[in-house]
């Protein structure tokens, strides 16, 4: 587990677009995370797109890499979380 939380530290301290707060994907409430990547994204003076793009992105990102080596429940929750930043940027899954 080691290897997965190097990479996700790493993403989490150097992303070029976000300053994501410490923590930020293993937060047990969906909507914390959304609400923290929501506001980390409308922060940001260095993203190159709208604030929910660059949100979602960091998000799907994260899960992306992670891939097999994230566990279920916390996968659930940050697929929640999706759902969280659709509701908070007022956008509705097609």
């Amino acid at each position: 587990m080691a290897k997965a939380e190097n990479w996700s530290q790493k993403v989490t301290e150097s992303s070029d677009a976000l300053k994501l707060e410490h923590g930020v994907f293993s937060l047990k409430d969906p909507r914390e995370i959304a609400l923290s990547l929501k506001k980390s994204a409308e922060e940001s003076a260095r993203r190159k797109s709208d604030p929910y793009r660059s949100a979602m992105s960091m998000l799907t990102f994260y899960i992306n890499r992670a891939g097999k080596q994230l566990p279920a429940e916390q996968k659930d929750r940050l697929e929640a979380a999706k759902d969280e930043l659709r509701a908070l940027f007022g956008k509705h899954h097609r």
